[in-house]
């Protein structure tokens, strides 16, 4: 039996780790589960995608044709763009778009994978869901959303609630996202492919440090500079080494370029880098992070941290999504200087737990299909076996370029 076309959505290909590891993660998944299924992956730059997940999934395809009909509508009024957005999908017309479209209306499902970009802070973004429900209403292609970061609540839109209306699965990953959408409390979609990045590459100890520049509140940065400083400080006190993690270029280098008198340039550590050869995680070591998924991915390997929240309304509250898990992390919203906890969190050792909820999540988006056993072909089948080994090929080369 073959799987009919599965289209995701997400932020990829900017990059960003946290949102190219959730992408990854689903189209791994996908290539063990549906092999032979057509995928779409409609993210804004699809380019660097196609790069990025070369040889994931044997039938993978990159565009970005509702994220580009979102963005060219983001200057107008939500109601403005959503009529557009129904027309274009729905009517048709415009020949920058038709043939992108009617290839999203072959789509058996739409998927809305995780990430915190559905939210106040870009209420534009509204305008995915509201394409996904234009194709549903036309199609009747299932709707799916997983993982989903959702505060601040979107409150320009009043008329488009409530927003994931027409949705046969929907999850939020915080609890404040749940109450304020009426949908069930999930897990980051990172989780299902948590535990094979922990074991992708050789473990280092010591200091981790990432400090974002982007999405943060007037001032936040210097005082979270400031306040990594005194931690790296004290760890070369302790003769314990210091690393800096890059999770987007350029808006995660402004802090390490404040810290370079005292992490060398050996010790910075690209997002090239670790996408390319593993994100090093070990139970020792400790992590001052604003990053989400550096903080979900290092407590999951038992490592302590402090969390930095960059901007109140939205990263505090994704970090204590992790704090309520388990990370056992200290969480710093202000200028004071947070506490390295002296004890691990119980997140690793629940672990196996979460992974197999998340699973069964993914699993009941994509059931087992009635005779897929065998299906791959030979050359499906030697892409897969590549994908697969080719993570496992290289160990940890610190400040590799």
């Amino acid at each position: 039996m073959q799987s009919g076309l599965i289209y995701l959505i997400g932020p990829s290909g900017n990059p960003n780790f946290g949102d190219e590891f959730i992408a990854a993660a689903w189209l791994r998944y996908l290539a063990v589960e549906r092999p032979d299924a057509e995928v779409w992956l409609d993210c804004p730059q699809p380019g660097l995608a196609q790069v990025l997940f070369d040889g994931l999934h044997p039938r993978l395809r990159v565009t970005n044709t509702l994220w580009r009909l979102v963005h060219e509508s983001a200057e107008v009024p939500i109601e403005t763009a959503a009529e557009t957005i129904r027309a274009r999908v729905t009517e048709l017309g415009s020949p920058s778009y038709d043939l992108g479209i009617l290839k999203m209306r072959e789509a058996e499902s739409l998927h809305l994978i995780g990430g915190g970009f559905i939210n106040e802070n870009w209420s534009h973004h509204a305008g995915l869901v509201l394409g996904m429900r234009a194709v549903h209403d036309l199609t009747g292609a299932r709707l799916i959303a997983t993982g989903q970061g959702l505060m601040p609540m979107v409150t320009s839109a009043p008329a488009e609630m409530p927003l994931f209306q027409g949705f046969s699965h929907v999850t939020s990953r915080d609890e404040a996202g749940a109450e304020a959408y009426g949908v069930p409390r999930g897990l980051d979609d990172a989780f299902l492919g948590v535990s094979e990045e922990i074991a992708r590459t050789e473990a280092l100890s010591g200091l981790f440090v990432c400090i974002q520049s982007d999405t943060a509140d007037p001032e936040r940065f210097e005082t979270a500079v400031a306040s990594a400083r005194k931690a790296v400080e004290r760890a070369r006190q302790q003769g314990t080494q210091a690393y800096y993690v890059e999770a987007i270029p350029g808006a995660d280098r402004a802090a390490y370029d404040l810290l370079a008198d005292l992490i060398p340039e050996e010790r910075f550590l690209p997002f090239s880098h670790i996408w390319t050869h593993g994100l090093p995680l070990s139970r020792n070591q400790t992590w001052i992070t604003s990053r989400f998924h550096f903080h979900l991915l290092a407590a999951a390997a038992g490592a302590r941290g402090v969390a930095v929240s960059m901007k109140k309304g939205y990263y505090d509250v994704k970090h204590e999504s992790l704090t309520a898990l388990g990370s056992g992390w200290s969480l710093t919203t202000d200028s004071e200087e947070p506490d390295m906890p002296q004890y691990r969190g119980t997140l690793r050792d629940e672990l196996p737990a979460l992974v197999a909820q998340k699973r069964a999540e993914a699993g009941s988006i994509y059931p087992p299909l009635t005779g897929q056993a065998g299906s791959l072909t030979a050359g499906a089948a030697k892409l897969f076996n590549k994908a697969l080994a080719a993570p496992l090929r290289n160990k940890i080369r610190p400040g590799a370029r």
